[in-house]
């Protein structure tokens, strides 16, 4: 494990940044944001991440800080100017370089690899099976697909986790994710946190969009991990998330992507508001005397 992120350099970052229509293409579309709770619990699969997150975050108080926090990192890496990405990424390594533990790092390649692999690997499950008619694309969706991947492959890389230790095109990521996948097995740690995000107890106004949001994290989760996570799921509860995603595609296919999509400028603000935020609230609780 380096003891250093291997980063790109500025005139590398900006050659990777050069192209991301793709990436900013599909990044923009609401719908993706469906994955967001799947992405989230196929991270937490991951032992080493499960630890990282309980024993260097307060998910109990804040339960949904680190799905948001992650978020707002792909909107600034998809739609930030190489500037901002350089700048917030800094801060972010800078972050993840106190989070250390037994056989775990937050700088570790492998872990910042598997946590943008679950961020991938959502957005395009949410667009083969819910935004494209039935899931079944044509040549042109393949293309994308294949294209989105190579440009996303930037946000584990200005994390530390170098090119060439990435799966090198779609087929081999399809192939890592298969592998990774088989061998997780959701600890106690992990249902823990993921409890406290699917059942926040300082949300309770929101508890109506909180049960869509656990309803569709379920269906959308892989059967395996749902079962060891222990979600409740039911013929009912699949009828309902399956029409729930039907409608979502119909309305998506239906409506013109200049009004379903959000500017870019307003994501990137939003996103490095919160970013900002989030950091200095940090600063914060660590500088403040422990009772």
């Amino acid at each position: 494990m380096p003891a250093t992120p291997q980063v790109p350099s500025s005139e590398q970052l900006g050659d990777r940044l050069a192209d991301r229509d793709v990436l900013r293409r599909l990044s923009a579309e609401p719908l993706v944001g469906l994955g967001a709770g799947r992405a989230l619990l196929m991270q937490l699969a991951h032992p080493d991440v499960a630890r990282g997150v309980a024993e260097h975050s307060d998910f109990a108080d804040r339960p949904l800080a680190r799905l948001f926090g992650t978020l707002d990192f792909l909107l600034i890496v998809t739609f930030g100017t190489p500037e901002q990405v350089g700048r917030v990424a800094a801060k972010v390594r800078g972050i993840h370089g106190t989070v250390r533990g037994d056989g775990y790092s937050g700088n570790d390649p492998d872990l910042q690899l598997w946590v943008n692999a679950t961020l991938i690997d959502s957005a395009l499950h949410i667009h083969e099976s819910v935004m494209l008619h039935g899931g079944r694309g044509g040549r042109d969706d393949r293309g994308l697909a294949e294209e989105y991947y190579r440009q996303a492959r930037a946000v584990a890389e200005v994390l530390g986790c170098p090119l060439e230790s990435q799966p090198a095109d779609l087929a081999a990521f399809r192939a890592y994710m298969a592998d990774m996948l088989a061998s997780l097995e959701v600890t106690d740690t992990a249902r823990e946190v993921a409890d406290a995000v699917l059942w926040p107890r300082r949300l309770r106004a929101l508890s109506p969009a909180l049960a869509v949001f656990r309803l569709l994290t379920a269906a959308l989760l892989p059967g395996t991990l749902r079962d060891q996570y222990g979600l409740p799921w039911t013929d009912n509860r699949r009828r309902t998330a399956t029409l729930m995603l039907r409608t979502a595609g119909g309305v998506h296919r239906v409506t013109p992507g200049f009004l379903r999509r959000p500017p870019e400028a307003f994501l990137v603000r939003l996103a490095a508001y919160r970013v900002d935020r989030t950091l200095k609230a940090r600063r914060t609780r660590r500088r403040s005397p422990v009772p």
